[in-house]
């Protein structure tokens, strides 16, 4: 039934451009972790009605999340932060091949660090998506929100992971610390009084957080 109701609603998506499907195919086949169709239109729509002047990504991969989001607002900036050299270099290239080298900066190092700096130099931004290592989503989120306008959205991917977050018990040995760890800060952001927060159950589980005025 569940896999019914995900292919009906794939089905309703609008139609993708070859550079989309050619992203999809590259991380398909190279295993590179990217938001799931249903997730990522949830949040193009959001990035539409709410037109983020600035947004922030924690977690760029091959480029294809911050691609997705320019193309919901063409007129946004975008900084993305990416640990892995490889796939930093992948999402470089894929950036420069589309010429949107001028609106999407990505960032090679630590995100904790990179937060840092960009909170040192009092960088603002009215719309956060944090989809990078799901074990330190609170620490990323407590370095973010010090760069979230008031009235601004965060967006954090994989927040149910595999339903293992519901159900913690049935997690393998490997990924019980992390499932552990998703689900304190699940408690820890649907609680927080600066914030108003939903968990989507759609792809792997997304949630919204509105920054209060």
């Amino acid at each position: 039934m569940e896999e019914q109701m995900k292919l009906y609603l794939e089905s309703h998506l609008s139609a993708k451009d070859e550079w989309i499907i050619q992203l999809e195919e590259t991380a398909k086949q190279d295993r590179v972790p990217i938001m799931d169709s249903i997730g990522i239109d949830y949040m193009l729509n959001l990035i539409k009605i709410h037109q983020p002047k600035r947004i922030l990504e924690v977690g760029t991969a091959i480029g294809y999340s911050a691609l997705r989001m320019l193309e919901a607002n063409p007129a946004a900036e975008i900084i993305t932060i990416e640990k892995d050299e490889e796939r930093y270099q992948q999402a470089t290239e894929n950036i420069k091949k589309l010429h949107k080298e001028e609106q999407i900066t990505v960032l090679s190092g630590d995100a904790l660090d990179i937060l840092d700096k960009l909170t040192a130099e009092k960088e603002v931004f009215d719309f956060i998506f944090i989809d990078a290592a799901k074990g330190k989503y609170q620490a990323f989120f407590e370095s973010a929100d010090q760069l979230l306008a008031n009235g601004g959205l965060l967006i954090t991917d994989n927040v149910l992971f595999r339903g293992y977050v519901a159900n913690p018990e049935l997690a393998p040995k490997r990924y019980k610390s992390m499932v552990k760890k998703i689900r304190s800060y699940n408690e820890f952001l649907t609680t927080h009084p600066a914030y108003i927060t939903s968990i989507l159950p759609i792809g792997d589980g997304v949630m919204i957080s509105y920054k209060k005025d």
